[in-house]
């Protein structure tokens, strides 16, 4: 006959090797990998409201990150002209050509100024009608209306606007200068405007992760809700909290999986069909410029930017809801 407490031990034997079972990384790791797949399986099953959900979070992304690249770009490319300052004197009517190249002599000898070229009124007419298409209107002037224009190019350390400004009063103060034009100024006013975008952008990015928020949260409301008889057996049998939410919380993250990489799709075919016209309008201006999206970076930033939002609004919408879904 065997005794009670050898029973009692053989108990608590098995009961704290059971735990260790359970608390072993291995076990822990197939328990999570086991749910998660099931959670995909069950969105898989369910078909059109999946990718419907899912489309509805890729298009939230796609429109920031869009928007964010398209002013990475544009920044890009004004970056590439910002550091070629330069600055168009326009002389006074009567400069005649050797005081105009001893002009350019002395700028030249000036320690911010890095280049000095002279175009005369001749070089001026003939560029003009080569790119104005005017060639018959202007053979009927009788004089050249242009004047003489040294087009000075400051130095590197001082082409930064505040420089280029003050070089641009210096030379306005030239006896010999009619005008002084800073070829800069619409590339800072362009760096002003992406500024401002940049903020709207950041504005549009928080409402639009807002509203993934609540899609993410008001589909598990639903699933939790679809599934409660489920839930209620399978906490009358002894399941926590934590059991039942997790397979709710790794639907939230392949919402945002899915969300993420249909955002990178449709960013990418995006960026290729404006691609064409991009170069034939930069051609245009006679320069070079391809627009860049990054894929590999892109798409990981989506996938955490997704997988972030999908697993916040689930955790929200399961701590809500879940605490009422108790058996009676």
């Amino acid at each position: 006959m065997k005794r009670p407490g050898a029973n009692r031990r053989r108990s608590a034997h098995d009961w704290s090797a059971n735990l260790r079972r359970m608390l072993s990384p291995r076990t822990f790791l197939a328990r999570h990998a086991q749910v998660t797949f099931e959670s995909l399986g069950r969105l898989y099953r369910n078909g059109l409201a999946t990718w419907m959900t899912a489309m509805v979070i890729g298009i939230a992304l796609a429109l920031p990150a869009g928007l964010y690249l398209l002013l990475a770009n544009l920044d890009r490319l004004s970056g590439a002209w910002e550091g070629q300052a330069g600055l168009s004197v326009f002389l006074k009517d009567g400069i005649k050509a050797d005081a105009a190249e001893d002009l350019a002599d002395r700028v030249r000898s000036w320690a911010e100024v890095a280049g000095v070229t002279l175009v005369t009124p001749e070089q001026a007419l003939e560029e003009f009608r080569q790119r104005s298409g005017f060639a018959d209107v202007l053979a009927a002037l009788e004089n050249n209306p242009l004047p003489v224009v040294l087009l000075v190019s400051p130095t590197g350390n001082h082409s930064d606007p505040a420089s280029a400004g003050a070089l641009q009063e210096k030379l306005r103060q030239l006896p010999e200068t009619d005008l002084v034009q800073l070829d800069l100024q619409w590339v800072q006013r362009l760096a002003a405007i992406l500024e401002t975008a940049r903020r709207a952008v950041l504005l549009i990015s928080a409402l639009l992760a807002l509203a993934v928020l609540l899609m993410v949260g008001n589909t598990i409301r639903l699933e939790i809700q679809n599934r409660r008889e489920e839930i209620v057996v399978t906490k009358l049998i002894g399941a926590t909290n934590a059991f039942v939410r997790r397979p709710f919380l790794y639907s939230g993250i392949w919402y945002g999986v899915l969300g993420a990489t249909l955002a990178w799709v449709v960013v990418e075919v995006g960026f290729r069909m404006l691609e064409s016209p991009v170069q034939r309008l930069v051609g245009l201006y006679e320069g070079s410029f391809e627009l860049q999206t990054q894929p590999g970076r892109l798409l990981l930033v989506l996938l955490g930017g997704g997988i972030a939002l999908g697993l916040l609004g689930s955790w929200l919408a399961v701590g809500r809801h879940l605490r009422a879904v108790e058996p009676r």
